[in-house]
């Protein structure tokens, strides 16, 4: 399993609407193949920075079979109009699990 991580940007001012987009699209992502979990993180430090974490099957689960999908294309067409700027998207492995 992996996590995508991916960095959004949005105005202050949308930040309750566009956290209300993401709670609507969360039904696209559980019905994804190879989805496992789904969060959003606000940035503290920050006002309108969120983390969007995602637990994949693979990367091929994500980039491959979910970016293809119609779900993908509901999801960009709720959250994507909130974005100030492009989404940073990476993708982590665990390595260690300390305790």
């Amino acid at each position: 399993m992996i996590h995508e991580v991916a960095e959004l940007t949005v105005s202050p001012q949308d930040m309750q609407a566009f956290e209300q987009a993401v709670n609507e699209a969360a039904p696209h992502f559980q019905a994804a193949e190879g989805c496992h979990a789904l969060r959003l993180e606000k940035v503290i430090e920050h006002s309108g920075q969120y983390r969007l974490i995602v637990a994949w099957e693979s990367v091929e689960a994500h980039m491959v079979t979910f970016r293809e999908s119609a779900g993908f294309q509901a999801w960009r067409s709720l959250a994507g109009p909130f974005f100030t700027e492009p989404p940073k998207v990476y993708h982590l492995e665990l390595v260690v699990a300390g305790f």
